[in-house]
């Protein structure tokens, strides 16, 4: 159960086995201890490079096609030739998997960097001898929030940058905004940020995608300003097509503020309930329309595994 004092999106249920995994790093599978990269390499000196995290289930990656074609188009916008193909990043999640005896309640981590540089500036023409490519897979089922309890969120002076500063949709490794944003909220006693659009309209979270429930309707941002989540798609086309009324807008605090649910979406925990915006607790936490949602990605993640 997670400790409301210190509640997070990605809280998880201690497991000893995460202490002897087997990470993939550039094409050997190696101990934990032995999961080493360079210093000079591009991620740790830039923040340079892309990743995606994705669950498996039942020995089945859920929803990969969607993962790797958007770590795809991520490496592409930045200029990064990944050195493999889509079927070479599946072969390697699952001879990881097979590597750790992994098959349920897994969150594998993919990233790939533009490298090792030669000398320690930014110039991406430094980075010579190929990408990084990392998989750092774990055990890890999320924690099960009590009734009552769920995310508190408190908006952050940190905003969603416009696209031509650096794309929000972007999954890079670049996160020292979401970083400060969380900073800002942790400070202020709550557990995550709540950021704005840069016109003043509620966007997403530090970590998450945000959805709230008003009188039964489904809103979330435009998706001009926020991560591309594939949960968050997946969640839209579920109340589409289960006479659920969803709507992409750009709305305000004020909306937030009188919805009567709210809820994040990511891959590690699906769908999470927020208790609280703003020191503004909200009522029945998770609500009717959360658990419905739930239970409809629940079984969307079950049909897709077991096909």
């Amino acid at each position: 159960m997670t400790d409301i004092d210190e509640a997070s999106t990605h809280d998880a249920q201690s497991d000893a086995r995460n202490e002897t995994i087997r990470i993939y790093v550039n094409g050997h599978i190696v101990p934990k201890a032995q999961a080493v990269v360079s210093v000079y390499d591009s991620g740790f000196l830039l923040g340079d490079g892309v990743w995606e995290g994705i669950r498996l289930y039942r020995g089945r990656w859920a929803f990969l096609d969607e993962h790797l074609a958007r770590l795809f188009e991520a490496a592409r916008a930045i200029d990064l030739d990944i050195g493999m193909d889509a079927g070479d990043l599946r072969s390697a999640l699952d001879e990881t998997a097979a590597a750790n005896g992994m098959t349920e309640d897994v969150h594998a981590r993919l990233m790939v960097t533009r490298g090792p540089k030669t000398r320690p500036f930014q110039d991406p023409r430094l980075s010579r001898s190929g990408p990084t490519v990392v998989i750092i897979m774990e055990h890890s089922t999320p924690s099960v929030f009590a009734p009552g309890q769920g995310i508190r969120l408190h908006t952050v002076p940190v905003h969603r940058g416009p696209p031509m500063v650096q794309d929000p949709r972007l999954n890079s490794h670049s996160k020292l905004n979401c970083v400060l944003a969380g900073i800002h909220a942790q400070k202020a006693g709550a557990d995550e940020a709540l950021m704005l659009d840069p016109h003043g309209f509620v966007n997403t979270t530090n970590s998450c995608n945000f959805f709230i429930v008003r009188r039964g309707a489904v809103w979330t941002s435009s998706g001009d300003y926020c991560m591309n989540g594939i949960t968050r798609g997946k969640v839209i086309e579920l109340c589409r097509d289960n006479g659920i009324a969803v709507f992409e807008r750009n709305f305000s605090l004020v909306d937030a503020y009188g919805a009567d649910e709210a809820f994040l979406t990511g891959t590690f925990g699906a769908q999470t309930p927020v208790s609280e915006i703003d020191g503004r607790r909200l009522a029945g936490v998770p609500g009717p329309v959360t658990q419905r949602i739930r239970t409809l990605y629940k079984a969307l993640v079950e049909r897709h595994v077991a096909g």
